[in-house]
Formats: C-alpha cells, sequence, structure tokens
C-alpha cells in the first residue's frame, strides 16, 4: 500500500501486506492509517475550495476498498450511481492516476519488480522499500511537474475493477463524511470546475 502525490513520488508505503488481506485492513494496521485515523498526521488546516468561501478539510483519494472518512474521499458505490454521482467517481478516480502511474514508474524502472523476488520475505521488504527511495531521488533529480493535466484521457473509469465483498471494510461512513463527499460531488459540477469532457461519462 502507499500514498503517492500529483508529481508521481512516494509519501509513504508499507510493504510485506498479503493480498488476501483488505486493502481496509492494510491501511487500518499501517504505520500511516494509524496516524491518519488517531488525526497525529501533520495535514495542512482546512481551507476553501476555490471559488469557495467555506473550508474543506484535505483529503486523500482511494478506491471503493478503502473507507470512506473526513480525509479519504473514494467513488460512490454502483448502486447509487446518478450522473452527477458518476461525474465525481471519474474526477476521483482520475486523480487516483498519480498513484497507478507512480506503481508503473517504479516497475518499469526496476524490473526486478516484473518477476518473483527469490529472496526471504524480510530483505523482499527492505529492496521494496529502497526501490521507492530510489525512484523518489530519480524523479526528484530528474525534475517533477505538478501543473494540472487539462488534456482528455481515455480510460473507461466507469468499469474499474470494483472490490469483492470480503475486501469491502466496515466502517461506517458518518454524516459528516458523507455531507464532505456530496459537497465535492456539486463541487465539480460548479462552472470554472467542470472539465469539458466530464458529461461523457454521463448516461
Amino acid at each position: 500500500m502507499a500514498v503517492s502525490d500529483a508529481d508521481g513520488l512516494f509519501l509513504s508505503i508499507d510493504v510485506g501486506e498479503y493480498e488476501r488481506n483488505s486493502d481496509g485492513r492494510a491501511l487500518k494496521e499501517s504505520a500511516f492509517g494509524k496516524a491518519l485515523f488517531d488525526k497525529q498526521l501533520k495535514l495542512p488546516k482546512p481551507s476553501p475550495l476555490p471559488g469557495e468561501e467555506k473550508v474543506f478539510l484535505y483529503y486523500f483519494v482511494a478506491n471503493e476498498a478503502f473507507p470512506l472518512t473526513n480525509n479519504i474521499m473514494k467513488p460512490y458505490p454502483r448502486r447509487q450511481l446518478t450522473n452527477e454521482r458518476r461525474i465525481y467517481n471519474y474526477r476521483i478516480s482520475r486523480g487516483r492516476k498519480s498513484l497507478e502511474c507512480s506503481f508503473g514508474m517504479l516497475a518499469s524502472k526496476f524490473r526486478v519488480l516484473e518477476t518473483p523476488i527469490h529472496c526471504n520475505v524480510g530483505r523482499i521488504d527492505n529492496i521494496v522499500q529502497a526501490l521507492c527511495v530510489l525512484h523518489n531521488f530519480i524523479r526528484i533529480h530528474e525534475g517533477t511537474y505538478s501543473e494540472p493535466a487539462m488534456e482528455q484521457d481515455t480510460t473507461n473509469y466507469l468499469n474499474e475493477d470494483q472490490p469483492n465483498q470480503s475486501q469491502r471494510n466496515n466502517q461506517r461512513s458518518t454524516n459528516n463524511t458523507i455531507y464532505l463527499r456530496n459537497r465535492l460531488c456539486n463541487f465539480f459540477l460548479k462552472p470554472g470546475q467542470i472539465l469539458p469532457w466530464q458529461e461523457k461519462y454521463t448516461v
């Protein structure tokens, strides 16, 4: 499990979690997750979204396998989708591409990750951690850019693989987290925040 920024730099990684464990459980048991849920992460103070006066909490973007919290925004479930929510899901999934690209760059640069690593588990953890550090070092020295990409992409976000029942966490969303997600959903529909092509993800 990992957290990355818009430049493809890893901000936090947790190595060694077995695949049979859900993403939600991996987050809960990781050092990052414990710090997040215990409010020990030094997140920026809430600030207004562009064009608004009311502040909004800084948040991480995640897929459906993770819990919806004040600081974690994830897509709406498919069974509850309206056109507005489809657009929100597209925008959230589009933002999550930074992490997916980080993994892709890591694997393409260090081909050892494309095959089984024949070492003991502890050493494999160290290898992966070292490669993530090297990845960040190379990205920083090659130069990184965080200008938002405004070009249209062709990823079919509406048909992404959804987590199965064993992957779903049981943490209930509070009224406040639901309010925050709905507010962000409405924000993506405001003049000045609309992407010209986002309507293609409606039905």
